[in-house]
C-alpha cells in the first residue's frame, strides 16, 4: 500500500513538473510572437517596385499588459496616418502548439486613433468598448525562431465590403517583416477586393 501511494505521489510530481515545463515553453514562444509582431511597418519598398501596391503604414502597439497579450493596430496610407482605414485590437493567445490572434473592432474607433504615442491612454479603453469579429481569428504555427505562419479558417470570416460574402487572410510574421494577404470573395468565390498578385510586404521600420 505504501509503495502504491509513493508511486502515485512520484507520478503526480513528474506530471506537475512536465506541465510547468510546457507552460514555460508556451509562455516563451507566445512572448516571442507578440514581441516580433509589435512595431511600425511600411510597404514602401514593395510600392516602389510594383505600382499595384500602395505604401501602407501598419502600427502594432502593445496595450493592456496586465490583462494579457493585446495589440492596438492601425493601418493607413502612409501619407495619411491620421486617417487610418483599419483600426483593430488583436488578442494573441496560445492553444497547444497553435497561436491564435483574435480580432476585435472598436465601437468608437475615432476616439482612439493616434493614441499609440502614449499607450497608457488605452488603459481607459474597456472590453465593453470592443467587439469580437467571430470567425476572423488567425491561427498561426511557429515554423522557426522568430517566424510564424498562419491564416483564417476556410470561409469562416464574414465580410460585406464591396459585395463580399467572406474574407480570407494569410499571414507570415518574422523579426523584420510581416507578409499579409487579405482578400474578399463574393458568394460565388469571385475575388472582389484585396491584392491579387500576393500579399503586402510590411518591413519593420521602428
Amino acid at each position: 500500500m505504501k509503495k502504491t501511494v509513493l508511486f502515485l505521489a512520484v507520478s503526480l510530481m513528474l506530471i506537475g513538473c512536465k506541465s510547468v515545463q510546457n507552460q514555460s515553453k508556451n509562455s516563451k514562444e507566445l512572448q516571442e510572437l507578440v514581441t516580433v509582431m509589435q512595431g511600425h511597418y511600411s510597404s514602401e519598398k514593395q510600392s516602389i517596385a510594383d505600382k499595384d501596391y500602395y505604401n501602407i503604414s501598419l502600427r502594432m502597439t502593445p496595450i493592456w499588459k496586465a490583462k494579457g497579450n493585446y495589440l492596438f493596430v492601425e493601418q493607413a496610407i502612409f501619407d495619411k496616418q491620421d486617417k487610418p482605414y483599419r483600426v483593430r485590437i488583436y488578442k494573441v493567445s496560445q492553444r497547444g502548439d497553435e497561436f491564435i490572434s483574435e480580432i476585435y473592432t472598436l465601437k468608437d474607433e475615432k476616439a482612439w486613433i493616434g493614441k499609440w504615442a502614449t499607450p497608457e491612454a488605452y488603459d481607459q479603453l474597456t472590453e465593453a468598448d470592443i467587439e469580437l469579429k467571430q470567425g476572423c481569428e488567425v491561427k498561426l504555427k511557429r515554423i522557426g525562431k522568430n517566424k510564424f505562419e498562419g491564416a483564417t479558417g476556410d470561409k469562416t470570416c464574414p465580410s460585406e465590403l464591396r459585395g463580399a460574402s467572406w474574407a480570407n487572410s494569410k499571414v507570415t510574421v518574422t523579426e523584420t517583416q510581416i507578409l499579409s494577404w487579405d482578400q474578399g470573395f463574393d458568394k460565388d468565390g469571385k475575388q472582389v477586393w484585396g491584392a491579387t498578385k500576393g500579399g503586402y510586404e510590411f518591413i519593420k521600420i521602428q
